[in-house]
């Protein structure tokens, strides 16, 4: 007995039931707070899980609201075949999206698709439509053995407006069933090591070991790629620490690679939906990426990743006038190039830039095409447009003061020669007062300044008395033949803009013929399926060469200019006469053959309108 006691009171008995003491204190603290801390990660590990799969959902549910615009036929089935995608993943149960509306859209579940289209009555889910806030909450589902369901409402934000929700139901059972079973195991290993304190040693190296193998093997995933793997927390010690900065990491770089590749999408969308052409190359100005656009542009029969690894600037048929110390030089420099497609020649303007890194290492180069086709054209006829007036503005001002001068010379007191010189001043004032009127109507139309006022006429009568007037005036000259139907024939038009165009197209019919007597055909005819009519003014004159009909319509344009101003024309009342037909939702062409007569026809819409209406 005396060495029992003595033993009891030895140190090495204190040691161990001190050592045993702290284990078990120590083993109590450490499970409540590993317990906790393990359910909060767990828990909180598999909300951020849910939580990035639900920010994919709702970014691309943005991009399908951007695709679909007004189409909400395919926006629905864009979102429904999305969460489709989503049916087979274990950790959630269902994913739904429900519109501003309450309305069902699409859902994961397919036992649910049945409910699409249906009104959704849930309070959470109505509260995040109206605060544009995230809610979610555990509960215990009693209609699937009291297992636990954790449902997430996420709004939808669409140009500052709450579009739908996405709603996520989560079964969590599993963390809690993890929780218990960790629990257990904690509880025994507890019992355990009091029973064997000889391995405690061992168990507590494991307990030291196993996130370090932990860490070691999710290092492997994510050399491998994998990132959605966490490391287990054992403890809150320096290892533990380690433990979560390694998830915290992990957790990060996961998301970088996220927003990179979102990013590289999103850069591609870009480049391939340009309107512009793009060709990016290496620091070698070998292609790298190029877009559909600029194979079009450039007329490449071939696809765009045929094209990679080619030299840029020989692609662009600039490697005889370039090279690539002359675009860093000349970084801010364009060139025109130009693509012949066969049936025109396209005009293209390539600018180059620089990729330069933060070290001032050039690390490529980016080629950006814009077709300037249409502008150059615009520009060209711009400059005419002004040559032409110019000249068409100085040759009666050259005239006028020649005579002028004559006149101040002397030749006023010739009885004679001042009358003559007089009439010619006079008519080459009167000329470009026509020349002047004509010019600023254009730029009235072409600005839209001047209101036509339109009213719907008889277009038989109306043509008939315009036909009347060329007869009174020309009689005995010209022999007109109409050709026009009885029947009324109805259209909304301006009647003095149109008959200013038929006064010109007849005038010159009969001004650009030698035939004595003249001859015009004037046919009216009626399309009553697609209610238009067309009028053909057919004359019998010197006609115009082929290749000049279609130019006839252009300002300031003429077949033959010295005998186009012989006759008083200032060259603009063709192009007068477009602009009106035009503005009548109309159009006008001519046919001629050379030597033989010219044909314009004038194509307008028709009125249906019953005659007893129009007498009423």
């Amino acid at each position: 007995m005396k060495q029992f006691l003595k033993n009891l009171q030895s140190l090495q008995f204190k040691l161990v039931m001190i050592y045993m003491l702290l284990i078990i204190i120590g083993m109590q603290i450490i499970g409540l707070y590993f317990t906790n801390s393990l359910e909060r990660d767990l828990t909180g590990n598999f909300k951020n899980n849910i939580d990035s799969q639900v920010t994919l959902i709702d970014t691309r549910i943005k991009e399908i609201f951007q695709e679909s615009g007004d189409d909400r036929e395919q926006m629905h089935s864009d979102i429904q075949s999305l969460l489709a995608d989503y049916g087979n993943r274990p950790e959630i149960e269902e994913i739904r999206y429900i519109n501003a509306d309450n309305i069902l859209v699409g859902t994961s579940r397919i036992s649910n698709e049945s409910l699409v289209g249906s009104r959704i009555n849930e309070p959470m889910t109505r509260d995040a439509l109206q605060s544009g806030i995230a809610n979610d909450e555990i509960f215990v589902n009693v209609d699937k053995d009291n297992q636990r369901v954790w449902i997430l409402n996420q709004p939808v934000v669409v140009s500052d407006e709450v579009a739908g929700v996405i709603y996520v139901e989560s079964n969590v059972e599993s963390i809690y069933a993890q929780l218990e079973a960790i629990n257990n195991t904690f509880i025994i290993a507890t019992l355990f090591s009091l029973v064997i304190t000889s391995i405690l040693g061992i168990f507590v190296a494991r307990t030291i070991t196993k996130p370090i193998t932990d860490m070691r093997n999710q290092a492997l995933l994510m050399s491998e790629g994998d990132y959605t793997s966490r490391v287990q927390i054992y403890s809150d010690d320096e290892i533990g620490q380690l433990a979560g900065s390694f998830n915290i990491l992990s957790k990060k770089v996961q998301e970088a690679q996220a927003n990179t590749e979102s990013e590289k999408k999103r850069l591609d969308s870009v480049i391939t939906h340009m309107s512009d052409g793009i060709i990016a190359t290496d620091r070698r100005g070998r292609i790298r990426i190029v877009n559909e656009m600029a194979v079009g542009m450039l007329n490449l029969r071939t696809q765009s990743d045929d094209l990679h690894g080619k030299n840029m600037l020989d692609l662009l048929r600039l490697g005889e006038e370039l090279n690539l110390e002359d675009i860093i030089q000349e970084a801010n420099d364009s060139h025109l190039i130009f693509i012949d497609s066969g049936d025109d020649v396209t005009t293209l303007r390539v600018n180059f830039s620089t990729i330069v890194t933060d070290t001032g290492f050039i690390n490529g180069y980016i080629a950006v095409l814009h077709d300037v086709t249409e502008q150059e054209r615009i520009d060209a006829e711009r400059r005419e447009f002004v040559a032409n007036v110019s000249h068409e503005l100085r040759t009666p001002l050259t005239s006028m003061r020649s005579y002028i001068e004559a006149l101040q010379d002397g030749a006023w007191q010739d009885e004679e020669i001042a009358p003559k010189f007089l009439s010619v001043t006079r008519d080459e004032t009167d000329r470009m007062g026509r020349l002047v009127e004509d010019l600023l109507q254009l730029s009235r139309m072409d600005n839209d300044a001047e209101e036509i006022q339109k009213e719907v006429v008889d277009f038989k009568l109306f043509i008939n008395r315009v036909i009347d007037r060329f007869e009174m005036t020309h009689k005995d000259e010209v022999v007109f033949t109409r050709h026009i139907p009885d029947a009324p024939l109805f259209t909304d038009i301006s009647v003095d803009k149109m008959g200013q165009v038929l006064d010109n197209v007849l005038s010159n019919a009969i001004k650009y013929q030698h035939g004595d007597p003249k001859r015009v055909d004037i046919h009216l005819k009626q399309n009553t399926l697609y209610n238009r009519m067309t009028i053909r003014i057919k004359d019998y004159g010197l006609g115009i060469p082929n290749n000049k009909v279609d130019r006839i319509f252009d300002r300031f344009y003429r077949v033959d200019k010295g005998r186009a101003r012989k006759m008083g024309g200032t060259g603009l009342g063709l192009a007068i006469s477009k602009e009106i037909i035009e503005a009548h939702n109309g159009k006008i062409w001519a046919n001629s053959v050379e030597n033989e007569g010219t044909t314009v026809f004038i194509n307008l819409p028709c009125e249906v309108i019953e005659e007893d209406e129009w007498d009423v």
